[in-house]
């Protein structure tokens, strides 16, 4: 579920950079991009939780630390896309 999850927040993003490029209100999917970051997010963190529930150590002692890097950067850069258009539009008013 996370990936389908995350592959909507990537073209979500995307739809939000070519909207701002084209002129048109782009705040919607701003929106939905970060929401579905979100959900990402928390669909990956219960995913995880089925194997803390199961008692697999290794596997989450394999995944965790990745992924954790993964989450924060993809995170990180998931904001910086999409609120990529408002600054922007901060510095034309300028």
């Amino acid at each position: 579920m996370w990936v389908i999850l995350g592959i909507i927040a990537i073209v979500a993003t995307f739809i939000n950079l070519y909207m701002y490029k084209a002129g048109k209100d782009y705040k919607l999917a701003m929106a939905m991009g970060l929401s579905f970051t979100a959900l990402t997010i928390c669909a990956d963190y219960s995913y995880l939780t089925r194997w803390v529930k199961v008692e697999d150590w290794a596997a989450l002692s394999d995944v965790i630390p990745g992924m954790a890097r993964a989450l924060w950067f993809l995170t990180i850069v998931s904001i910086l896309l999409n609120i990529a258009p408002i600054l922007l539009e901060l510095k034309s008013k300028k």
